[in-house]
């Protein structure tokens, strides 16, 4: 298994710090609006990295974090008039439905930072003591120039980081690149106290004690979107190992940006779409089914297009599963000719998808994978004399797992029938034995009348719901 190392600039092979487990960091959302689809990209990304992970054996710890205080929940709290609390509480509850229609998997820690006050005060304190910050009117900053590997993961130097760079200018620093790891009190801001009076974190500080708290000093994976490489991540490596004299961790991945038409996503430009949004118009899966459909690596494209060839994509998945069903519920139980052929293609199937996830987690590759073992089921679903019931389930079972890891076709289709309907169907076979098609054909209208299509196979009358 390898990952393209942001560190290192290559695909490094996967070598936890511990056999059989992983340890993953992902910088979580700030609270103070609705997630947009550029977010749900490292949401989706990372958690098919997770389940991947899993279903290759390992034991998963995974924190992703709330920054549940900022200069932009502040300002939205003072606008409406509330708590920061208030806001902050709001939108992890908002977060959560669009990850839970995503059909993200918890995570094992989900800290916040106002949770993490003393831990993150531990940290700044040790900086101070090494010489690695210092404190300023109330307000503490680290000094980069202090870190000679400064620039490491950006692969620039400290001198080109700063000429591209937007520079907080205050008279309280002494070089323009220092950045803040406490924030001195506001008038009328939240705050909490501390060895240099009252204040608040600043937002590099915050993951840092989180990822340390919950997962250690040096961890396997840590992630996110590649607008974090610097400074966020780039700061979150300089204060850390500052602190402990250790790597933070050994593997970083990145997701590409998400354009708009081909377009930077930008309120300005009118082409800003939040999850809930697009969730409402074509619903959640089809935004997951897009995010996999892409390497994590590349720049994807949002699109109505794109879209749209989600939800056939989605269908055709469906239809697939729906066939497989059928199937298995019509199936022989007796060995038949063939079955040994389809034990072999189902395994060779799961050994396509996971080449191409151990190569970087190609998402892209593995999903080809999945419609590739679709296309075999359909074929020994839907043909002449139905394979064994053991045969088929073995199909059903690949089939599963890789759509699983995917986190695909987790809404599952109504497949009851009240009684009436039954009845109907049943009368139908009947008059089409009794050879009485006219009956036959009329109660086949009715039921499309009522939502119900039918179809005639070799195997018995397949319905599904319009």
């Amino acid at each position: 298994m390898r990952f393209y190392n942001t560190l290192t600039r290559q695909k490094d092979e996967f070598v936890p710090l511990k056999p059989g487990k992983a340890s993953m960091y992902v910088c979580g959302p700030t609270v103070y609006n609705l997630i947009h689809i550029g977010n749900a990209r490292p949401l989706v990304v990372f958690d098919t990295l997770r389940r991947y992970l899993e279903y290759r054996g390992y034991q998963v710890s995974y924190v992703s974090n709330y920054t549940d205080i900022d200069d932009k929940i502040i300002k939205r709290a003072n606008e409406e008039g509330v708590d920061f609390r208030s806001v902050s509480e709001r939108f992890i509850k908002e977060y959560e439905t669009d990850s839970d229609g995503l059909n993200v998997k918890p995570v094992t820690f989900r800290p916040r930072a106002t949770e993490c006050i003393g831990d993150i005060i531990a940290i700044i304190g040790s900086l101070m003591e090494k010489g690695f910050a210092y404190e300023s009117n109330g307000d503490v900053y680290f000094s980069p120039q202090k870190f000679g590997e400064y620039g490491k993961l950006s692969h620039m130097p400290l001198e080109d980081l700063e000429a591209g760079a937007r520079i907080d200018v205050s008279e309280q620093k002494r070089d323009p690149m220092d950045f803040a790891l406490w924030k001195r009190a506001k008038e009328n801001e939240p705050s909490w106290d501390s060895p240099w009076g009252k204040g608040r974190p600043g937002w590099h500080i915050e993951c840092s004690a989180m990822s340390r708290k919950f997962l250690g000093e040096t961890i396997d994976i840590h992630g996110g979107g590649m607008d974090l490489i610097f400074p966020h991540h780039e700061n979150e490596i300089a204060q850390s190992e500052c602190a402990t004299g250790h790597p933070l961790a050994h593997y970083w991945l990145h997701n590409g940006h998400i354009n708009v038409d081909n377009r930077k996503m930008s309120k300005s430009l009118g082409n800003f779409f939040t999850v809930r949004e697009v969730a409402a118009k074509v619903g959640y899966e089809p935004i997951r089914y897009m995010m996999v459909a892409v390497q994590y690596r590349s720049p994807m494209n949002y699109s109505l297009e794109v879209v749209e060839q989600a939800q056939a994509g989605l269908e055709r998945l469906y239809t697939c599963r729906g066939n497989l069903d059928f199937a298995l519920r019509n199936a022989p139980e007796a060995p038949q000719d063939g079955d040994a052929a389809l034990l072999e293609l189902a395994e060779s199937r799961r050994q396509q998808f996971i080449a191409a996830m151990d190569d970087d987690l190609n998402t892209a590759d593995g999903l080809s994978a999945l419609f590739e073992l679709a296309r075999d089921i359909n074929s020994a679903a839907t043909g002449g004399a139905l394979p064994s019931r053991a045969a088929l389930a073995a199909l059903s079972g690949a089939f599963n797992e890789l759509a699983d890891v995917l986190g695909l076709l987790y809404n599952k289709a109504d497949d009851s029938l009240d009684s009436g309907v039954e009845a109907l169907i049943e009368r139908r076979q009947a008059a089409r034995k009794a050879k009485d098609f006219k009956t036959a054909d009329l109660i086949r209208d009715k039921l499309k009348a009522m939502g119900i299509v039918l179809e005639d196979t070799p195997q018995g009358v397949k319905w599904r719901k319009e």
